[in-house]
């Protein structure tokens, strides 16, 4: 399959973006645009109590934690319900946290993060009458849409599809033919972004004839934080990285970004930033400016899709792996770089998209079915 385009070629017209919504599952909410609680409620089963525990960087992370607890909001009001929240500072956290939402007769729980899986299997099997969703969670090795146990659902998303993508226009936008990535901690649903960035920089590298390089993530290995702090680690990684001369920085681990925008501001010099989970866009107003575009993780529609379900004694343990196909991951708008990009990007990525879907472009990743 080849795209032919001219690259850096500016557009004249705004980019369309890929955010769609989260399919699969049973049918999916629609996120109210306005933010306010909708006019009227749902009938919730009696003492239903939704609670969550967040992991390091809290629910105002602008990424992953914020996401699941806008989805929790949400669900809650729905149902004319307080929901209970507590906040990870560290891994010592987690267990005495979720016991402390168990001994406040939470009905169901939610999980933010793949380093909260194990506890929250723990806690699962401890406590078999609540209802528990692990955002994240690995589930079985064969990812077959089972689990070990009965009461916990795994929402998990296959983000090397829309990492490939970004990747794809990380590389049409580099005029240095060097990109760069980074991550907060090697746990597989933080490589798995770096994964399908490399991927998507390769096939532009393909089908163009082109050697734009990754630095930071070779496949195997790459640069980490150790955490997912915006802290001198996280500007240290970044100061590598952009030092190596990159003209596009991923890094992938919640308030980290905020690390390297400011690196980039420091250098001087035109970096475009690639958010992930969220549109950064949108929910950082702060870096805008920077964003060429972000890698999206659908984390509040699913959790307010399983909230919504447990509320009316619907809950399914079946996991949950969202794919571009379903809606559950998606890259967003251009912003103010839909000017700055190829004309032709948008169209390309489309093509490459349906290509994703329909198998004939492969995407490797732990989650590929």
């Amino acid at each position: 399959m080849t795209i032919s385009t001219t690259k850096k070629l500016a557009g004249v017209t705004a980019a369309a973006g890929l955010i769609i919504a989260l399919a699969g599952c049973g049918a999916a909410p629609e996120a109210d645009p306005t933010g306010e609680a909708p006019a009227e409620t749902l009938e919730a089963v009696e003492g239903f109590k939704p609670c969550m525990v967040s992991d390091e960087g809290g629910f105002d992370d602008k990424s992953f934690n914020q996401l699941g607890y806008e989805g929790l909001v949400r669900a809650s009001e729905q149902f004319g319900v307080e929901p209970v929240t507590v906040t990870s500072d560290a891994e010592e956290d987690y267990a005495p946290n979720l016991q402390s939402l168990v001994d406040q007769n939470c009905t169901l729980i939610v999980t933010v993060g793949f380093a909260l899986a194990a506890a929250a299997g723990e806690a699962a099997a401890a406590n078999p009458d609540i209802s528990f969703v692990s955002i994240d969670d690995m589930v079985d090795n064969d990812f077959d849409g089972t689990t070990d146990s009965p009461n916990i659902k795994p929402l998990v998303y296959d983000t090397a599809q829309a990492a490939f993508l970004a990747g794809y226009a990380a590389a049409s936008y580099s005029e240095a033919d060097k990109v760069g990535t980074f991550g907060g901690a090697p746990y597989p649903t933080v490589t798995i972004f770096m994964d399908g960035f490399k991927q998507g920089v390769d096939y532009w590298n393909e089908q163009k004839g082109e050697s734009v390089e990754v630095i930071g993530w070779d496949g195997t290995d790459g640069v980490f934080t150790g955490g997912f702090a915006a802290n001198n680690d996280a500007i240290n990684a970044a100061d590598g990285i952009v030092g190596q001369g990159v003209d596009v920085l991923l890094p992938v681990g919640g308030p980290i970004y905020q690390s390297a925008a400011s690196v980039i501001r420091d250098s001087g010099r035109d970096i475009a930033l690639i958010g992930v989970d969220a549109d950064v866009y949108e929910t950082d107003p702060t870096v805008a400016d920077l964003l060429l575009t972000s890698i999206r993780k659908f984390m509040d529609l699913g959790v307010e899709e399983a909230v919504l379900a447990a509320g009316q004694d619907e809950f399914d343990a079946t996991a949950y792996v969202g794919t571009l196909e379903n809606g559950g991951v998606g890259i967003a708008d251009f912003h103010d770089f839909a000017d700055l990009v190829s004309g032709d990007l948008q169209g390309e990525l489309d093509t490459i998209k349906a290509g994703i879907i329909d198998g004939s472009i492969e995407v490797t990743s732990y989650l590929a079915q």
